[in-house]
């Protein structure tokens, strides 16, 4: 007797009910486990304070935005009004279909939206209309919140946030009952993909000590020192908070004015050198520049007093100071990255202020913000309420834990950056694809409570740097006193530090600015080597005035602004030296590059 399941008129594998029953409670079991490890963070009641604080914070912002409908009878029914003819109009739609009839959507998805890219939530007339009563529901509730009047712009920010958060997280695409392709799997395996996707839960809760820490890609795949951040160089300096990596050069003769990089602390240096056809770098150091680039510490407790004040001097001009030391020369260019950015930034300004700006020759800044008016989603978590709770968690133990910091970026895009692996890892049952860039978005760092507080209440709230305001060891800061030569790149999707507040951060330099748009985001938009020609990049003239209209008369160049930087950075100083080599000249080799800083798991 043949005792295999059989298949299915759709060709899926018919559905073995003893199969079935087994593995759901197979679910059950695991599911207890993940829930177990849930509920055994590490500090209980910690982790229920921050839980009831954010949740908090989200009913009394939707609240102010309730309030305003509900105070007006007549406004309130015409805002269900506006609802209810819309499922009315979708109720006909769908009546239509089941009789045969040909007739367009109410509500069409974005022909970009992945979530719906399975036929059936087109072709099949129950999951059509699911899919359409999701899209209307959802766009009427964001013009609840965009209507509302008498909302400051914060509180609305908010509320726009926490409902397109909302929103995201009821999708039907994220329900096995809900989504044609999860249901038609879960059906032909009987259940076996929920099965694999509740362990993988239970995984990632334990790796995160209680927090869903999503796997993005493949860890098992990657190693940094091994197939990632392998560019040859040495360790030739290190204190608490950095180390500094000078890379071994390839060209006999190389750039005589060394090149410093300050990446953000909030992640690891190796964005720049993922692998070697990506590595910023590796084709830095092929051009003929001594690179030295700092790879800061992944700190704990103890460095919980480290301050902004610290970094910049531990970090930035430390690092200046080496690569003076080892080169002889008594100027460097200087790249800062995103944050990283922003405390050159700072730097520069303290090194005009003092009188030693000539230790610069040009700087560079990536997806930098130096004024924080349109700082983008971010400001979302940045008031005054929000930042007293995050200092007190943070006051318990030193730090900001990696985990808070990964899930608040990646909710910035959750669409891209969380549910799609929620639906593929714990639904599915299948394991992420391995990639380098994910891995290293994974890849995390603490952030120290005293420095973190001070970035978070001068920059994205009272956004004192643009302003002349802020004070660092005892000195008030002018970025107007700033002369040397700037090269601005912003990105035309970045979300962290969007283009319209990296434009404005220009006007602020007392020196001549190169604004340069770069194609995509925040991350690919800057790693975008000049061989894949994947994104082009917009020069134009002085960043004056508003962005979109420098952008019409901005001038497209296909490929990558890697070359269009070298060739300034030429222009700048073009001359050359014999090449240094890590290790032979004052400063010894400690270790070999990457360093021990940046294998320090959070």
């Amino acid at each position: 007797m043949d005792d295999k399941p059989k298949s299915g008129v759709d060709g899926t594998r018919a559905v073995d009910p003893e199969a079935f029953a087994r593995n759901l409670a197979r679910v059950v079991e695991q599911g207890g486990k993940a829930l177990a490890a849930y509920l055994k963070p590490r500090e209980q009641q910690e982790f229920s304070d921050a839980r009831a604080e954010e949740m908090v914070d989200v009913f009394k912002t939707l609240n102010q935005v309730a309030e305003y409908w509900l105070a007006d009878p007549q406004r309130a029914a015409s805002a269900q009004n506006s609802l209810a003819r819309g499922y009315m109009d979708l109720w006909a739609m769908t009546m239509k279909r089941m009789a045969g009839e040909t007739t367009p959507p109410v509500k069409a998805a974005d022909p970009k939206d992945r979530r719906f890219a399975d036929p059936d939530w087109s072709n099949n007339p129950f999951f059509d209309a699911l899919k359409q009563a999701y899209l209307l529901t959802t766009d009427w509730a964001e013009r609840m919140v965009q209507d509302a009047q008498g909302i400051d712009d914060h509180t609305k920010r908010k509320a726009e946030f926490y409902v397109r958060q909302i929103s995201n997280a009821v999708s039907p695409s994220n329900f096995v009952l809900t989504n044609p392709e999860l249901f038609r799997e879960t059906l032909g395996s009987s259940g076996e993909n929920l099965v694999r996707g509740m362990q993988m839960l239970t995984e990632d809760i334990e790796a995160g000590k209680g927090d869903l820490r999503i796997r993005q890609s493949d860890a098992s795949t990657f190693e940094v020192g091994k197939n990632l951040a392998t560019t040859p160089g040495k360790v030739v300096f290190e204190n608490d908070l950095i180390q500094v990596i000078q890379y071994a050069p390839v060209t006999e003769k190389v750039l005589a004015v060394p090149l410093v990089i300050v990446p953000p602390w909030i992640n690891k240096f190796y964005v720049l050198d993922l692998t070697s056809e990506k590595s910023m770098i590796k084709w830095a150091v092929e051009q003929g520049i001594t690179v030295f680039v700092i790879s800061w510490v992944n700190p704990d407790a103890h460095l919980a007093t480290k301050s902004f004040e610290d970094y910049m001097n531990e970090g930035v001009l430390a690092a200046l100071d080496v690569a003076e030391k080892i080169t002889g020369e008594k100027s460097s260019h200087i790249c800062g990255y995103c944050v990283g950015g922003t405390m050159t930034a700072v730097s520069l300004a303290y090194l005009a202020a003092t009188g030693r700006q000539d230790r610069i020759a040009s700087a560079t800044f990536l997806a930098t913000q130096v004024d924080f008016t349109y700082a983008g989603d971010l400001k979302v978590f940045v008031d005054e309420e929000q930042l007293e709770a995050l200092e007190r968690r943070m006051k318990q133990v030193g730090y900001l834990d990696s985990t808070k910091m990964a899930m608040a970026f990646n909710m910035l895009r959750s669409n891209d950056l969380v549910w799609p692996y929620i639906v593929n890892n714990y639904m599915r049952g299948k394991a992420p694809f391995p990639f380098d860039l994910l891995y290293w978005n994974s890849d995390s760092t603490r952030l120290p409570a005293a420095n973190h507080s001070f970035y978070l209440r001068n920059c994205y709230l009272e956004n004192k740097l643009s302003k002349g305001e802020m004070e660092v060891a005892g000195i008030k800061l002018d970025l107007g006193a700033v002369k040397v030569p700037v090269y601005n790149l912003a990105t035309r999707e970045d979300h962290i530090a969007p283009p319209k507040s990296v434009f404005l951060g220009s006007s602020f330099f007392g020196g001549p600015v190169r604004f340069v748009l770069g194609g995509s985001g925040h991350i690919a938009g800057v790693v975008n080597p000049p061989e894949k020609k994947k994104y082009s990049f917009w020069t134009g003239g002085p960043a004056d005035g508003d962005l979109d209209k420098w952008f019409e008369n901005a001038i497209e160049h296909k490929g990558s602004w890697w070359t269009d930087w070298l060739a300034w950075l030429k222009d700048i100083d073009g001359r050359e030296v014999p090449a240094r080599v890590p290790g032979e000249g004052p400063l010894k080799a400690i270790e070999d590059a990457p360093g021990r800083y940046v294998k320090v798991k959070a």
